[in-house]
This record gives structure tokens, sequence and C-alpha cells, in this order.
């Protein structure tokens, strides 16, 4: 019989990334390192975890991770427990998830987060009450939080129509874009071998194709830190 802290989902924080677009900032620094507001991208979101009571994290990285695990350690400093899932290369979005996937040691669902997005409000422990609807319910692969698109991605990615999610185009759907933040069952990274490259798009629109994709919009703040322009006038808001 599984635990409380069983049914808990484990959460993948994503820093594996280069962070090309962010040079030359990124140069000496992971991208997730970088600071809004007086903190690291990695901190606010390490913060958000321990207020929604998920204690087991993993961070995977290929780029100067070292400086992360310096910066972050155990996660004790957040009352987290934290366990690194290192690259050699990366391995991109779903190469990433199936290596880290025995560090997690998830059940079924698992929460997964950008290292790179910015959305200090967003409600954790709203989307963690989703699980025992989709433990309950054993169709959906992944459940996405989808946002209005921003002006550096206006055509969006899916359409989102009730809960359900599509790739092509759905009568009364409205168009957003993927915000980062998700929630995904183990089952839809199993048949990736462990080391090898891989992106998430072409496991989350197979899964699409047979209705396997559920989601939610969030209309709350959330932003892409791509550029250093974009971090940039996140910092202006705090002077």
């Amino acid at each position: 019989m599984q635990s409380a802290n069983d049914l808990t989902p484990p959460c993948l924080l994503l820093a594996a990334g280069r962070g090309e677009r962010m040079r030359p900032l990124t140069d000496e620094l992971p991208k997730p390192l970088l600071q809004v507001q007086g903190k690291s991208l990695l901190a606010w979101h390490l913060e958000a975890l321990a207020k929604a009571h998920i204690d087991k994290v993993v961070i995977n990285y290929a780029w100067l991770g070292q400086k992360i695990e310096d910066a972050l350690g155990d996660g004790s400093q957040f009352g987290l427990h934290i366990t690194y899932s290192p690259e050699v290369k990366a391995l991109e979005t779903a190469g990433g998830i199936r290596q880290a996937l025995p560090l997690m040691e998830a059940h079924d669902y698992f929460l997964v987060i950008n290292g790179d997005v910015f959305c200090p409000d967003f409600p954790i422990s709203a989307l963690l009450n989703q699980v025992p609807n989709l433990r309950s319910d054993l169709h959906s692969l992944a459940h996405l939080v989808m946002v209005p698109n921003p002006m550096q991605h206006p055509t969006g990615d899916f359409y989102l129509k009730g809960v359900q999610i599509s790739d092509g185009i759905v009568r009364d759907a409205e168009k957003l874009t993927f915000s980062g933040i998700g929630l995904y069952h183990r089952d839809l990274f199993m048949d990736l071998e462990i080391g090898v490259p891989f992106k998430l798009a072409p496991l989350l629109r197979e899964a699409m194709q047979r209705n396997r994709v559920t989601g939610e919009k969030y209309s709350g703040p959330w932003h892409d830190v791509g550029t250093p322009q974009r971090l940039k006038e996140l910092n202006a808001v705090d002077e």
C-alpha cells in the first residue's frame, strides 16, 4: 500500500538548456541561476514547491551544472530534498525526463517545470489537486498548463477545449501557449532509451492524437525569461 508521501508527486526542474539567447549572461552562469527580483529563477521555483509540500525534487543540468549544485546543495535551505540528474550532453526535454525518472521514483504522475519560466503566483497546490482525478481516470498521459499567447509567441502551441488539448484545429477551441508546467505519467516516456536526446513535442502530439492529453488555462503572471531584455524588464519592476 502506498503511503501519503508516495501519493505526493515528485517534481523535476528542467535546467539543462544552454541559454544561447541569453548570452553573454549565460556564458558563465546557467540560465536558471539568473536572478529575478533578487532571487534566482530556480530559487523562486523551489520556494513555491516547498509551500506546496512537495519535498522530493530532481534538477537536471548540463551547461555549468556544478554551479547549480553549489548554489542549491541538497535543498535543505528550502526544506526540500534535491537530487541531480547531470547530462554530459543536453538530452532535450523528453530525453532529460527519461533519464531523471529513476531518481524521481514516480509511481505514476510527476510534475515538471521549466527552470527558465517566472510565475511567482502560480498555484501549484491547485494543480496537484488534479492528480487524484488523473489517477482515477487513468486516461491522460499529460496534463498541461496553458497560458495566453505572449507577444513573442503570438501563434500559440496547442488548442484547448474544455480540458482536452489538441494539436489540430478544433472548433470553438482556444489556441494557447504551453507554459512549461505540466503533470506527466511515467508511461509517456518509458519507451525512450535512457541517455538518448529526444524532444517532448513529438511525444505529446502522438498522445494528443489518441486524446490522452488534458490541460487547463492559467491567466496569472507568467514569463518566459528568454532574452536579456525580458530579464531586464522583470527586474525593472522591482526598482
